[in-house]
């Protein structure tokens, strides 16, 4: 399967026979192209047996996609059907296939769930709430005194319950990736008395957390994990059996890894097994939000047993953007004046490809680079890039463009701004696609007039969305927008729904009317009174039967039953909750204000070239894996990209804390030491303190690092002072202002 056009680095990867071999990947490089060659090759050349498959492991749902799609391609240039001899999953979906296997071992039954994770989120908030509702005074010891008793109140309530969600779920993960169950955590805590308040809520929280899972017969993401990896290690049949079903694996963004994940692969391969290994150490970026550790794919890369390969070529970007990264990462692993950070980034640097690769590097275009060393407040930073944004589509207006900032909050002051400026936005951060929330807005609607039958208003508006397909007519739609006027001017509903012979408000408007529109509001009329029959009926039920009389196409459809799920899971657990209440849950999901999982056209992953001449907005960490013909980097200041200093403010120390301290942090060096049965004395505090601000510099280091890689033709950075005023330059973009200004 050796082609001509194959890069000698490429063609090193496809000489793999067996063993464990990892591979360094550079941003652009065509890791997933290579690995599903090397997929493909190894199903024509291995003799397999009809019940043995290549295992792919990748690390999202539209990657795994992605992979089973060139690898079928590949199959089927060769003659071969699709499907055969190979599996592509990601870790949750494979450790969810080893569950099926045994669940009993796991203490499963076989019709266990997989909990959402927006149920997930859900869950957690109400248990924290309830927390705090139950203990008012917990936590007291956090806040900085010198605030007044108002303020103070004013944090508790609007700020605390964020920040220990985030702690309940650091803690709960923690538990989980070290193996331990509810009960297994409880024995560790016996043996170790001396407990902080941190990890008594932790733990409370893990406990509740866990029971609701029962009560619903369900399983976490973190358990799929954890579980998967008992069924391995008590059943050594099993364990034989799956050795035998996937002779070969290959693993997709390894710099991903937890520990527990590579456990688990480490298991399925043996001492004796084949493993190939690709990731790029450089691009791990999600270390705040999972147990994901680079070092692991860095220690494996540097085993006597595993033969050790680059693919630093990369087609992606022209070259001054390519140097500008290695810049950053030659800076880092030389001279970071904290020298504890200097491991951030590390080896390849990024090549060009040669001149007869079949993916030349774009040409160097003269606005290439712009780093802006203008200080500008927030503000005025929004104004300038939508300036900027505006002139480049101008310019280039079949080209692809994204804006990206560090936090949700800052990407959504940006999108305010660039629409203010009429730019045409596309929201890469919207947690639900548009198809989602308008399937939800829909129910929203409907519901609403349910439990309000005597509002014209809502009445009309629903006519509106019981025909919102027939928007893209504009002929039909004008019709459509006329009845719902006339709906909503009558006096009153019942005269329209359940008329009395003298008072029957559709036979007093037909004279206005066509025979059409006269049909179209009776067929209305009838499915009103279907949906008003049974209002009586749970709000689960009710949801399914209104949707009976919608057109939906299959997308909605599954989103309406995922509604359907959600809302009984959250009558049961909140029977209390009036029908107002549960309805505000699909309000939030139409609103995008809620995480919410279903299928829909998002599972095949955001594809920036639908969007040339528009502006996207994005995170850094949502960018991860896209790329744009023009990218500018935004707020890059030493608060969002802290370089380990002292004097920098970090986002994990809130201001409004007792000296700044990193409560998740602190709770984090307390568990792991509980697990491990050393020391954990809090007085000696420092040390997380300062381990935290090492691994949030990190992190911050290999997310500008990607946002750089991110930019093929252009690329442009600015910075500004932050709300307060206060905030630099990041220390890594003045070191960037040196070099190119050399």
């Amino acid at each position: 399967m050796d082609k001509p056009t194959l890069r000698a680095s490429q063609q090193e990867v496809l000489r793999y026979k067996s063993g464990k071999m990892g591979i360094s990947a550079v941003p652009g490089a065509g890791k997933t192209w290579t690995l599903s060659q090397l997929a493909a090759k190894l199903i024509l050349e291995k003799d397999l047996e009809p019940d043995q498959e290549i295992l792919v492991v990748t690390f999202s749902n539209s990657a795994a996609d992605n992979f089973a799609s060139r690898i079928a391609t590949f199959l089927g240039e060769a003659g071969l059907l699709e499907g055969i001899g190979y599996r592509v999953r990601t870790l949750h979906a494979l450790a969810n296939d080893i569950l099926h296997e045994r669940p009993e071992i796991a203490g499963l039954s076989e019709s266990y769930t997989i909990l959402d994770e927006s149920e997930g989120i859900v869950l957690r908030n109400d248990l924290v709430n309830s927390y705090l509702a139950l203990n008012p005074d917990a936590f007291s010891g956090l806040f900085d005194p010198s605030l007044s008793a108002k303020k103070i109140a004013e944090h508790r309530q609007k700020r605390l319950p964020g920040l220990l969600n985030d702690l309940a779920i650091a803690y709960i993960r923690t538990a989980k990736d070290n193996q331990l169950g509810v009960e297994e955590m409880e024995a560790v805590l016996r043996n170790n008395p001396q407990q902080s308040e941190l990890i008594e809520f932790g733990q409370q929280i893990y406990r509740d957390y866990q029971a609701s899972l029962n009560y619903r017969g369900a399983v976490d993401f973190d358990d799929l994990i954890r579980l998967a990896m008992r069924c391995l290690v008590n059943d050594n049949d099993l364990l034989l059996q799956l050795r035998y079903r996937w002779p070969i694996i290959l693993e997709d963004e390894a710099q991903d890894s937890s520990q527990l994940q590579q456990e688990i692969l480490s298991l399925l391969t043996g001492d004796e097994g084949n493993w190939v290994r690709v990731g790029d150490p450089n691009q791990a970026i999600f270390e705040s939000f999972t147990t994901a550790n680079p070092n692991l794919l860095k220690r494996f890369l540097a085993m006597d047993d595993v033969l050790s390969l680059d693919l630093p070529e990369s087609g992606r970007s022209s070259e001054p953007i390519i140097k500008l990264a290695n810049t950053l990462s030659t800076w880092v692993q030389e001279a970071h004046p904290n020298m504890w950070v200097r491991d951030a980034l590390s080896l390849p640097l990024i090549q060009p490809t040669k001149a007869d690769d079949p993916q030349a590097n774009p040409p160097t275009e003269p606005d290439a680079l712009v780093l802006v060393q203008e200080k500008m407040n927030p503000q005025q930073e929004g104004k300038y890039l939508a300036s900027k944004v505006k002139e480049y589509l101008e310019q280039h207006p079949d080209r692809t463009l994204a804006v990206l900032a560090y936090s949700n909050s800052r990407v959504a002051q940006l999108a305010d701004e660039f629409r203010a400026n009429h730019l045409n936005v596309v929201d890469a951060l919207m947690k639900l696609p548009e198809s989602t929330r308008l399937s939800a807005g829909t129910l929203s609607h409907m519901l609403s007039y349910i439990f309000q039958p005597l509002d014209a208003a809502k009445l009309g508006k629903v006519f509106t969305v019981f025909h919102r397909h027939e928007k893209e007519d504009p002929a039909c739609w004008a019709k459509v927008e006329r009845l719902s006027k006339l709906i909503s001017s009558c006096d009153k509903v019942e005269d329209f729904l359940y008329p009395e012979a003298r008072n029957d408000w559709l036979t007093l408007q037909e004279s206005t009317l066509e025979d059409d529109e006269i049909a179209d509001l009776g067929r209305f009329k009838q499915a009103v009174q279907s949906w008003l029959y049974y209002s009586r009926l749970p709000m689960d039920q009710l949801i399914l039967l209104i949707v009976q009389d919608m057109n939906l196409d299959p997308f909605e459809l599954a989103t309406v039953h995922k509604v359907s799920l959600l809302i009984r899971d959250t009558q049961r657990t909140h029977p209390d909750w009036s029908a107002e209440l549960l309805l505000e849950e699909i309000k939030k999901i139409a609103r995008n204000e809620r995480a919410f999982q279903t299928l829909s056209e998002s599972e095949i992953g955001f594809d920036p070239n639908q969007y040339p001449g528009k502006v996207v907005v994005s995170t850094f960490h949502r960018s991860k894996g896209l790329e744009w013909d023009k990218v500018f980097l935004s707020s890059v200041n030493d608060y969002d990209f802290p370089s380990g200093d002292d004097s920098d403010y970090y986002r994990g120390e809130p201001w409004f804390l007792e000296g700044r301290q990193n409560p998740q942090a602190d709770m984090l060096w307390e568990l792991k030491n509980i697990i491990k049965g050393e020391e954990h004395n809090l007085d000696s505090g420092y040390l997380p303190h300062l381990q935290a601000r090492n691994d949030i510099a990190r992190e911050r280091l290999r997310l500008l690092y990607v946002g750089i890689t991110r930019a093929k033709r252009s690329l442009t950075i600015t910075w500004n002072s932050g709300k307060r005023g206060t905030a630099d330059a990041a220390l890594a973009l003045k070191t960037l202002w040196e070099a190119t200004d050399g």
